[in-house]
This record gives C-alpha cells, structure tokens and sequence, in this order.
C-alpha cells in the first residue's frame, strides 16, 4: 500500500525505532491498512458527520492522543480511504488493460475490474458515494485529481470502441450511465441471489455494449427519417 507516504510521521517512527526501513513501512503499511479498515466500518455506520475521532479511536483500538498523532482529524482519515480506493482500481486497471487490445475487451475488463473491487469493498463503496463531497481544499482537490484520471480512462476506451466500430454516441453520456450502472451496485447486490463479479460485469457489459450499439442504430434511423421527409417536401 503505497499510502504511508502521505503520512510525514512515518518517517520520524523509523528514525526512532533505527531499524531499515522496508521492515519498518511494511508494519506501518498494515497497521494504516487495518485503521483504515476500521474507519470505513464507523464511517458506514454513523455516516461522517456522526462519526467522532472518539469512535474511530475506539473502534481502531489506539487511544484518542495516540490516533490524532498520525491523523489530524476525521477528514483526513475520510481522505486516506478515498486516495486507496481510487489509486488501487487505476493501478489494477491499468495492469489489466497492459494485456488486452481489442477495444470491446478493454471495456469489459474495465467494468469487471471496477464491480471486483466494489462487491469486495461494499461498506468502502457506500462511504464514497454518501461522503463524495465532504472532502475540502488540498484533500478534494487530489481525489478530484484521482476521479478525473479514472474517468479519462474510460473516456479513452469509449472512443476507441466509438472508432472502430464506426458508431456515433455521445461518449460523455454513455460513460456517466456507465458510472450510474456500476456504482449504486451496492444498494440492490444480496449475494445470496446474484451472481459472483465475473458473472455480473459478464451481463452489464452486454447490456452496456448492445445500448450504445442500439444508441447509433436508433441516430442513424433518424437521420434516415429526416432525410427521406426532406427529399419529399
């Protein structure tokens, strides 16, 4: 986890505890992790007005001194589960994509790498979707960053897909229905009756693909329309 570089306090602990550093940035990377972990749980449960650095103490196991020395307030904690969310879906993204290059499949692993991620992480999901805007000045502005990386990815693929199949949607609409399909999973998703990730992205992708195949087919009608109606007058 690449996370503990934003923690500037990490570096005093390993001058401290003089040991090498990898050993060191492992434990503390696992430690972030499991805090992190935590805070999503209280975050999801009492939402992050209602949440208290009391509670996130408390639910992290640290004492209240103990957590305010590696994190100045809730928000920044809000901030750090943002930053790994959306870091580690590019990241996985990106080594998936580095092994595919027909364009429709490059789609279907983005959709699928996006719902494996999402249905193994639902409370973290639920957080960023219901605290989006909570985050303020340099903390919005670097996860607003993140967003518009992983948005522009997915505007890449489109208009590769758009090119070579010769069709004609618009690729702002059809990636933001794609984001609404993708990212509200997690209110309807029960285990017990749908199908694992693969099986999903597998059927959203199809439903995806036909609907912006359908999207030219229903313009090029259109224009055939209005010509023929134009010839006739």
């Amino acid at each position: 986890m690449a996370l503990s570089s934003s923690l500037t306090s990490a570096v005093s602990v390993r001058r401290r505890a003089n040991v090498p550093a990898p050993a060191v940035e492992s434990r503390f990377d696992r430690r972030l992790g499991k805090i992190l972990a935590h805070a999503t749980e209280v975050f999801y449960d009492k939402g992050y007005e209602g949440a208290s650095m009391r509670d996130l103490a408390r639910s992290s196991g640290m004492s209240l001194s103990g957590l305010y020395y590696y994190f100045e307030s809730k928000e920044k904690l809000l901030y750090l589960i943002q930053k790994h969310t959306f870091s580690t879906i590019v990241e996985r993204l990106r080594e998936r994509l580095d092994e595919v290059s027909d364009p429709e499949q490059r789609i279907r692993v983005f959709i699928l790498n996006h719902l494996e991620y999402f249905l193994a992480n639902q409370k973290a999901m639920k957080v960023l979707s219901h605290e989006a805007e909570v985050l303020k000045n340099g903390f919005a502005s670097e996860i607003a960053s993140l967003k518009r990386t992983y948005y522009r990815m997915c505007v890449g693929l489109l208009d590769d897909f758009k090119a070579v199949k010769e069709l004609e949607f618009s690729t702002r609409m059809a990636v933001l229905s794609l984001f609404g399909m993708m990212n509200w999973i997690y209110t309807w998703y029960n285990p017990r009756v749908d199908a694992d990730a693969e099986h999903l992205a597998r059927e959203m992708s199809d439903i995806f693909l036909r609907g912006i195949g359908g999207a030219t087919q229903s313009a090029a009608a259109s224009k055939k329309s209005q010509k023929k109606k134009a010839t006739s007058n």
